[in-house]
């Protein structure tokens, strides 16, 4: 079991930055994928950005590509997506993810947090 817990939301205006952590405990952290995914109100959860296990190796979705940025510390067993020039459809609860699969899916995640809410702007 891995445990996943996400912080760092808030309110943000438009053009603003916010940087999200992930503290994972359990199982070996460098066992897994880590995964940001998002969910706007009234749309389905969807993948936002992942990370190889060594983080050599980054995955963003279209939507936020050369804006978010994932990044992970494996001394501290933590997940970060720094979040930049933010615009109003980022809002969402963002979700942290942790997947044992050999390479980097966008589905299929083993382990999920509860969620951290970003709001932004305009």
């Amino acid at each position: 079991q891995v445990h996943l817990v996400e912080s760092g939301g808030g309110l943000v205006q438009a053009g603003g930055s916010l940087r999200l952590s992930c503290a994972a405990s359990g199982r070996t952290f460098t066992n897994y994928i880590m995964g940001w995914f998002r969910q706007a109100p009234g749309k389905e959860r969807v993948f936002v950005a992942a990370i190889t296990r060594s983080g050599g190796t980054t995955t963003y979705a279209d939507s936020v590509k050369g804006r978010f940025t994932i990044s992970r510390d494996n001394t501290k067993n933590t997940v970060y997506l720094q979040m930049n020039s933010l615009k109003p459809e980022d809002t969402a609860v963002y979700y942290c993810a942790a997947d044992s699969n050999v390479g980097v899916r966008k589905t299929g995640y083993d382990y999920w947090g509860q969620g951290t809410q970003v709001t932004v702007s305009s």
